[in-house]
């Protein structure tokens, strides 16, 4: 009886129905059903979000079965977006406090999240000391409170940019908005996929040797597609030199790489650096599933039509849209102040080609990155110069 109340509560409540108007009849066929015929459970279960999925877990070994099952077709990236009219005039990032209602609501497991959030407010809104001691701590602290809401295992990079390119939560089809100026935030978060390895990596100069490269999968591995990175403190001496050096292997590869310069690094916490050095973050994609495509939006393309027209050159990698994820890292001197006062030019150029594609992003301190196209009948890939300025990179990663 206490078996069947829990499995009642538990389904019924999360089903929204109102459980004292059940009839008992009803309530007893409903009651074996539910604790003996598996594939109305596990249908029942795709129906419910990953956090109450693993509480139903506990409630007997059938239901846990089901859910183990539930949770492997759970192959698909989600996200969580959010923006200053999300914080209501309380202390803490939009994102925080987004992240808290929404990741209730989320329908997988997250093994590895790519957090990115506005410097500007994610570095010092908690402090009204805007000297670095004070920025750092109040980075600490909205990072340990977003890692809080994520499970123990998961692997999370999180970086601050000066802006912030999202997608709204909800609908792949929504409207991408620019943010250069005020509180934005993003969430990305990706499940455990077959064939598909995504592997957060972090070198500086105290760290960065040819046996760490390859333990981070970016050497040696055949399986190498994408590397997404990004270097901190770009302007320190000889951070130049260190980012040269790393990306040298990588272009040898012939792999898709995109990234930029960042504000900050917040997650994983650089231990093994001393305060202020320069360093670089990411994330390795490898498997035989992913695909890759990017165009470089150089400084000639400065209005509206000629935007179109680069983006448009991404449509010939011919990826499909379905499990395709996007990003712009674009330059700081980009956006609204290059295309004569016109607002979020790129990100409309980009929804118009791309229909049903989410685009992330930021706006940061230098790009890096070149066109690179493969398709049977022939290949692109531009790896002599792929680090720029006043230019944007645009990036399609396809995830099988």
């Amino acid at each position: 009886e206490v078996e069947r109340s829990v499995i009642r509560g538990s389904v019924l409540g999360t089903m929204d129905v109102n459980v004292d108007f059940v009839n008992p009849a009803s309530e007893s066929k409903a009651g074996y059903i539910l604790s003996n015929v598996a594939e109305v459970v596990e249908r029942i279960l795709t129906f419910v979000p990953t956090k109450s999925l693993l509480r139903i877990a506990c409630v007997c070994r059938l239901w846990k079965e089901c859910a183990r099952r539930v949770l492997r077709t759970q192959q698909r990236m989600a996200w969580v977006s959010a923006t200053g009219s999300a914080s209501f005039g309380g202390g803490g990032h939009a994102l925080c406090k987004t992240m808290k209602e929404e990741v209730e609501k989320v329908f997988l497991l997250p093994q590895t999240v790519l957090l990115m959030a506005d410097s500007e407010t994610f570095n010092g809104q908690h402090c009204p000391n805007r000297q670095k001691k004070a920025r750092t701590a109040c980075s600490s602290t909205a990072a340990t409170e977003l890692r809080k809401l994520l499970p123990k295992g998961c692997e999370v990079l999180g970086i601050t940019a000066p802006g912030i390119v999202l997608t709204p939560t909800g609908s792949h089809s929504a409207q991408p908005k620019e943010f250069q100026e005020g509180e934005a935030g993003f969430a990305l978060m990706f499940p455990n996929m077959e064939g598909i390895n995504i592997r957060p990596f972090h070198f500086c100069k105290q760290s960065l040797t040819k046996t760490s490269l390859e333990e981070a999968g970016l050497v040696n591995n055949p399986d190498l597609r994408v590397v997404l990175l990004f270097g901190y403190e770009a302007f320190k001496s000889g951070a130049a030199r260190f980012l040269t050096e790393v990306l040298a292997p990588l272009a040898q590869a012939k792999i898709l790489i995109a990234g930029g310069h960042v504000e900050n690094v917040f997650s994983p916490s650089p231990e093994c650096c001393s305060p202020g050095s320069y360093g670089v973050v990411g994330l390795a994609l490898s498997g035989p599933r992913i695909q890759g495509a990017s165009v470089l939006l150089d400084q000639d393309v400065s209005t509206e039509k000629s935007a179109e027209a680069a983006v448009q050159r991404l449509k010939s990698a011919g990826l499909p849209e379905r499990n395709t994820v996007a990003f712009m890292f674009a330059c700081v001197g980009r956006g609204h102040n290059y295309y004569n006062g016109k607002h979020n030019v790129e990100a409309d150029a980009f929804r118009k080609v791309f229909p049903n594609i989410p685009l992330f992003g930021f706006f940061g301190n230098g790009e890096i990155g070149c066109d690179h196209i493969v398709t049977e009948n022939y290949s692109l890939t531009d790896t002599d110069s792929l680090q720029h300025g006043y230019t944007t990179v645009m990036t399609l990663v396809h995830l099988g």
